[in-house]
């Protein structure tokens, strides 16, 4: 007689948990005061445990108390973030209270992981995308306890995510359905909600916030800012690659390159007659730099990763855009939208810090491993995609009977960055972080071999259409302008590019140097934006020092 195996370990130990914790509980509910003992209790030893912070929303109050919590009861933490954005997520590391982090972006503390790892207080098991990260909640990483935030709660323990919905059910989800604990921050209790983003039952804490979650503007970009040298790269972008390729869908990265572009469309775009022949449906937050493109009539839908403080008057009143619930405010979603990102749109147009001379590129650098968010989804060629378009079709080489399209994936750098450093390098700083990370691969944000754009001040190099990787090399030179690795550009071998269309000059495309100023931009204010917006958009209070 065999005997009978209890499968469901799982669930008998969640139980346990929240047993161990109903003095602190009033059904689902615990005292704001009560915050420190709620993870005492129900955090143990080695956890794997998701705290929320994405590039946008983070769950603050959740995050303070977890540094307040006993070392002695709560120690050696696997963590698992998509973004390390505030100084305690890597308090708890000096802490002793967490000793592992897997993570895809950490911007704003970059440096501070880089120091950590080599001082052996944190052990990374991998930078991931977002979506990978993601998946693997799900399989191999699936979580004792998720710490997220919630805008509102009624008094069932239903929650409303609202317009900052972005991961927060995907995470739920993952420790929902596998008997994990699901802690919700709450900013305010009501009584009924505008609509249920999340159900009750798959949330077994709440607990009031003293304040509400920290949300950051991170894709708001003032037109002041944006240079001649960004315009004119727009101009041969959009004459050169978007009207070249006929793109129809497509993701912006964030960045002043880009605002750029989205700011051209109504003057530039329109001048060149490609107003419902590009750029009509998008997957970005909701960027104001795209509001003149809205409401000219360039845009039919935009499906939003995350949201954008001020934006949110703006998009409930434009429904026909964006998408949004019946309660008038828009439903995003970070883990769907990496998947449109990969699969459904034509182009990825980003910006990195580093590009190799065979044109690989990455944001870590030395001293900074800042990850990569989602980018490698975007600015990726996905081998599943089948469904053709004529962008994706206009990649596709003419020799091979059973070849297929291509995402268009473009980088748009300027030759020297911010810091003066050139960006354009014989070999990515990444090579020697991967040594000092104990990491197993090279952190390359996106690989040559899926990069078929790249555009400078000084030109485009056609990728795609390059038959060895020298020649590949060669075009990089070619825009490189003047750092170490474009002064090794041969003029002759420059031309003999041009000729076979694998470089352009702005000369090429008809875009004139001269004609590159600010008054093509439809918005060259924040209160041009707002004017554009119909006074529905609400700048936050860092852009409102208007001229």
């Amino acid at each position: 007689m065999v005997e009978e195996k209890n499968w469901h370990t799982h669930r008998d130990a969640k139980n346990t948990r929240l047993a161990s914790a109903s003095s602190l509980l009033n059904g689902k509910f615990a005292k704001t005061e009560d915050v420190v003992e709620v993870l005492n209790t129900l955090i143990k030893p080695g956890d794997k445990v998701v705290l929320e912070g994405d590039n946008q929303k983070q769950a603050s109050f959740l995050s303070d108390a977890l540094t307040k919590v006993d070392p002695e009861r709560v120690h050696d933490l696997h963590m698992i973030m998509s973004s390390i954005s505030r100084p305690e997520h890597l308090d708890i590391f000096d802490l002793g209270i967490a000793s592992k982090m897997d993570f895809s972006f950490a911007g704003p503390q970059s440096t501070r992981v880089s120091q950590m790892i080599a001082d052996g207080t944190m052990t990374v098991g991998d930078i991931h995308t977002y979506l990978e990260l993601f998946g693997r909640l799900f399989i191999d990483l699936i979580p004792n306890v998720v710490l997220v935030a919630a805008d509102k709660v009624d008094r069932e323990g239903n929650l409303y995510t609202g317009f900052n919905t972005e991961e927060t059910p995907t995470i739920v989800e993952a420790a929902a359905f596998h008997d994990g604990i699901v802690i919700v921050q709450a900013n305010e209790v009501v009584d009924k909600l505008p609509r249920v983003d999340i159900p009750s039952d798959w949330v077994d804490v709440i607990i009031p916030a003293d304040k509400p979650y920290q949300l950051e503007p991170l894709f708001t970009r003032d037109p002041q800012a944006i240079t001649e040298l960004q315009i004119l790269m727009g101009m041969m972008a959009i004459k050169g690659i978007y009207a070249k390729h006929h793109v129809q869908t497509l993701n912006h990265g964030v960045g002043f390159n880009t605002s750029a572009i989205e700011l051209l469309l109504p003057t530039y775009g329109e001048q060149l007659g490609l107003k419902g022949k590009i750029c009509r449906n998008w997957e970005l937050n909701p960027t104001p730099t795209l509001i003149p493109a809205i409401e000219s009539g360039w845009v039919q839908s935009i499906h939003s990763f995350g949201g954008e403080v001020g934006m949110e008057k703006y998009i409930a009143a434009r429904p026909d855009i964006f998408f949004v619930g019946k309660d008038g405010t828009m439903r995003s979603n970070r883990a769907l939208g990496q998947v449109a990102g990969q699969y459904a749109l034509d182009m990825f147009v980003g910006s990195t810090l580093q590009i190799d001379q065979w044109g690989n590129s990455s944001t870590v650098t030395n001293g900074r491993l800042s990850g990569f968010g989602g980018a490698p989804n975007m600015g990726s060629n996905p081998t599943g995609r089948r469904h053709s378009t004529q962008a994706w079709q206009s990649l596709k080489p003419d020799d091979d009977p059973l070849a297929k399209g291509q995402k268009l994936v473009v980088q748009m750098v300027e030759t020297f960055g911010s810091n003066k450093k050139p960006v354009f390098v014989d070999h990515l700083d990444a090579e020697e972080v991967r040594k000092e990370a104990k990491l197993a691969n090279v952190p390359i944000m996106i690989y040559s071999e899926d990069t078929t754009h790249i555009v400078t001040e000084e030109g485009i190099a056609y990728f795609y259409k390059t038959d060895s990787m020298e020649e590949r090399k060669a075009a990089v030179e070619a825009i490189a302008g003047v750092t170490p690795v474009g002064l090794r550009s041969n003029p002759e071998e420059v031309n003999k590019l041009r000729e076979k269309g694998i470089v352009a000059l702005p000369e090429d495309l008809g875009v004139r140097r001269e004609d590159a100023n600010r008054s093509l931009l439809a918005a060259q204010t924040m209160d041009d934006i707002v004017e554009w917006s119909h006074g529905l958009y609400n700048p936050p209070a860092k852009f409102r020092s208007w001229s």
